[in-house]
């Protein structure tokens, strides 16, 4: 709700809103899809496994799930084997008392929220047990729990959340547990603190003034050695921002390890604690304010700590942005710039932050402050908030999805070929899609995306073991496991090179797709540009003759629905369709919106030719070659088309000049599934694509239902043979109407023919008593004669139209009229 003291530029921003493109993903593999395995490794008796930790060597993983911790060793491309399982479960008391306290019985169990790892022995676990929370040593050689002297588990408040749906964060520095989540069974309570304290170390936690934290929500955390500080992701209500109510704000907290602790004022307290707003915002358009999930990608070997990023996706609060995400990234010199910097004040009468006006008596956030006088401790405890906030590098987004929203990231920085570094973005999102996204100069480029689960569910934890190769995920059903790339899914120099993914290039001497670190020679790779004309060109030809295009025969009736369809790997392609004179009106050939299917209707005209063609990135290739002939013809497969192969040197005898842009010129060759049996009779023709052209998209997001190429429409077809029948039909009655007319008109002409040569007879109203047999004959004849008349008259008032000639009381009246009357 806006307050009436909103400034212009609020609301401007209101009302403003950026549009923004959103990077298509080049491919996209369904669930179960051979050119992208997923592994899914699941119990039946366990489920919620989203609490993950890799430990230190990366060669196990450990689940934490309801009522039980998972260990799993783990093999190189993430492949999982379940080592074994530790049940942690409460007991019937504990789960009727969670009952009575009016919690559902499905949320009693003990879910585990705290997985660190504390040492080489031991590792530390909290769960929600039955609201209750409870924390144990686990003996990380023997997979069992250290309880107490008394057998039991130790209390958890403060280091675990009461309600298994409640977000937190937990890591460990040195032995010592570093926890974000609430400390009480309401969830009003939010708390900062340190546990497992040694040596001169005392546990810690925030103050207990409610103005510290306003409603958080806890995202991540990071620990940085250079520094000796633990830094802390959440989003909370901005009360800085009065002029509206419930602001949410992102924010970025820091604690050095070093605290102890005021010596009488703030003991056991933080006195370290200061925190600022991460702002992810374009320019003119409303902040994303909503943090989402936060990745730590450490500097590369060699360079400063300084250089240590915090990658964040970002959601909106306001409606104008609903449904969006947003990427952005802060380094940590701008996050110390801006701790090094002013802060707010504020004051507890009126509950309302300031411009600090006062000298500056200490720096908010230092460490070894714990030292200092109460007159000290007393300034850092109402001064920390940062006045400034955290801007994202280059002050730009990194990535926006308009259409998207992303709920969990990760990164990880790879090596190319050429020995640039690249930053890789793992983003899943809400509706169970894996976004695999490379950072270039001209912006992001999504290599793929891959399903991982088809319900919409809650995900805790994504995790990348950069050692391992693979992206854990962890869902309600059970974990997930996704190799980083699947290099060997490109089987030419032009689709390893198209798809500009960091960890695969073309090796020349192999003539594969392979990873970068697996290539022994010069590799050909442009993650970049992706030019294959530039990198593919110099590649030496293959040793083997690489199979040619052949072109696929469709024998059509004349006067049927034709369809040809043309597949492609790549949303990023451009598709179109050739005839060799080049030409295809509109009104005769029908496409859809992306060229994927030409529909026309079989003529003589439109026998003959077709290819297939697609561009991406500058490069085009054939997809598809067809050959429409009628039924009845020569039934024989065309011979191969001739293409240019990606590592054959140009030749112009091979390459047509007049439909290639580049002058490598290649096939690509995705996979497809196997045909679906189809309902067309059996002298209908079915033609398969050719494997190298033919990929299924496998994804239900996709607008087009696979079809076989050049298969009649068996709908249409029996429409028109339908509406041919009745066609004829209607023509049979017309001729039929027609004859029954031109005799109804030549008996007419025939009877004024005859009148026009016999007198009419006049007679009297009355016939005498007395008639003679002749007379009688007269009267007869005369009166089957006004009979046949009468019945023409009617015909015609029936057919609309008017007789020429009537009878009254023996007289004839018409155009013979004028006639003198003549014996018959």
């Amino acid at each position: 709700m806006l307050r009436s003291g909103l400034p212009a530029v609020w609301l401007t921003l209101v009302m403003v809103s950026a549009s923004w493109d959103q990077p298509t993903p080049r491919l996209s593999f369904p669930l179960d899809d051979p050119g992208r395995p997923v592994s899914l490794f699941t119990l039946t008796d366990v489920s919620n496994s989203t609490t993950l930790l890799l430990s230190e060597d990366e060669d196990m993983l450990v689940v934490g799930a309801r009522n039980a911790i998972l260990f799993f060793n783990i093999s190189l491309g993430g492949s999982l084997t379940l080592h074994s399982r530790l049940n942690w479960s409460p007991t019937e008391k504990d789960l009727n008392d969670c009952s009575m306290k009016g919690k559902s019985k499905a949320d009693c169990p003990n879910f585990i929220r705290v997985l660190q790892e504390l040492n080489s022995t031991h590792m530390y676990a909290c769960g929600t047990f039955a609201f209750s929370p409870r924390c144990a040593y686990i003996n990380s050689q023997q997979f069992s729990l250290v309880t107490g002297p008394n057998g039991k588990a130790e209390e958890g408040r403060g280091r675990c959340p009461y309600d298994p749906y409640q977000k937190n964060t937990a890591i460990t520095v040195d032995g010592e547990l570093y926890t974000s989540t609430v400390a009480d069974y309401r969830g009003n309570r939010p708390v900062i603190s340190r546990h497992l304290s040694e040596g001169r170390h005392v546990d810690l936690k925030l103050d207990d003034a409610p103005y510290l934290l306003e409603d958080p929500t806890f995202i991540s955390s990071a620990f940085v050695r250079s520094e000796g500080k633990v830094y802390f992701f959440f989003s909370e209500i901005g009360r800085e921002y009065d002029f509206i109510d419930k602001f949410t704000v992102s924010r970025i907290a820091q604690v050095c390890t070093s605290d102890v602790g005021g010596q009488r004022t703030l003991q056991r307290r933080w006195t370290t604690f200061t925190k600022a707003q991460l702002l992810c915002q374009a320019s003119g358009e409303l902040p994303y304010n909503v943090l989402q999930d936060v990745a730590t990608l450490p500097p590369v070997e060699g360079a400063s700590e300084d250089d240590t990023l915090f990658y964040g996706i970002f959601s909106s609060q306001w409606s104008v942005n609903s449904g969006r995400s947003a990427v952005c990234v802060f380094s940590l010199k701008d996050v110390k710039g801006v701790f090094g910097g002013n802060y707010k004040t504020l004051n507890r009468d009126t509950v309302k932050w300031t411009r600090r006006v006062q000298e500056k008596i200490a720096s908010p956030g230092e460490c070894g402050l714990h030292n200092a006088s109460d007159n000290v401790l007393q300034f850092v405890k109402e001064n920390f908030l940062a006045e400034e906030s955290v801007m994202p590098v280059d002050r730009s987004l990194t990535l926006v999805s308009p259409d998207q929203h992303y709920t969990n990231i990760a990164a990880q920085r790879v090596r190319g070929a050429e020995g640039y570094n690249y930053t890789v973005l793992y983003l899943l999102t809400e509706g169970g899609y894996l976004h695999k996204t490379v950072l270039l100069e001209k912006g992001p480029h999504i290599v793929e995306e891959i399903q991982v689960f088809t319900q919409p569910q809650k995900v805790q934890n994504l995790l990348l073991s950069v050692s391992k190769a693979a992206v854990l995920i962890g869902t309600s059903q059970g974990v997930v496991s996704v190799p980083v790339s699947n290099c060997s899914y490109y089987e030419s120099c032009s689709e390893c090179v198209l798809a500009r993914d960091a960890f695969c290039a073309w090796d020349p001497s192999r003539h594969i797709c392979a990873d970068v670190s697996s290539i022994k020679k010069k590799a050909a790779q442009d993650v970049e540009g992706g030019s294959v004309s530039e990198v593919c060109s110099t590649v030496r030809p293959r040793t083997h003759s690489s199979p040619s295009l052949p072109g696929q025969l469709v024998s059509v009736s004349l006067n049927t629905v034709v369809k040809l369809q043309c597949l492609t790997a790549s949303r990023l392609a451009k598709r179109s369709w050739e005839r060799p004179d080049g030409q295809l009106p509109p009104s005769i050939y029908l496409q859809n919106h992306d060229n994927s299917v030409l529909r026309f209707l079989a003529t003589p005209t439109t026998l003959g030719s077709y290819r297939c063609q697609a561009t991406e990135n500058g490069f085009t290739q054939t997809l598809a070659v067809y050959e429409v002939r009628e039924k009845g013809g020569v039934n024989l497969q065309l011979p191969a088309t001739s293409l240019p192969q990606d590592n054959q040197p140009n030749n112009e005898g091979q390459r047509d000049t007049t439909r290639q842009v580049t002058p490598a010129t290649t096939e690509l060759k995705p996979k497809m599934e196997k045909p679906k049996p189809s309902s067309a009779p059996t002298d209908m023709p079915t033609v398969i694509l050719h494997r190298n052209f033919a990929h299924k998209m496998g994804s239900d997001r996709e607008a087009e239902t696979e079809v076989e190429a050049g298969v009649v429409d068996q709908g249409r077809l029996s429409s028109t043979n339908r509406y041919v029948q009745e066609l004829i039909v209607v023509s049979v009655l017309l001729v039929l109407c027609i004859i029954a007319l031109l005799m109804m008109a030549l008996y007419n002409f025939r009877l004024r023919h005859h009148h026009r040569t016999a007198p009419a007879m006049q007679q009297d109203a009355e016939t005498p008593d007395g008639a003679t047999a002749s007379e009688r004959e007269v009267l007869r004849t005369q009166s089957t004669y006004e009979d046949k008349c009468r019945g023409n008259e009617s015909n015609k008032q029936d057919t609309g139209g008017k007789s020429s000639m009537t009878l009254s009381n023996g007289t004839l009246n018409g155009s013979m009229s004028h006639l003198p009357n003549m014996p018959i």
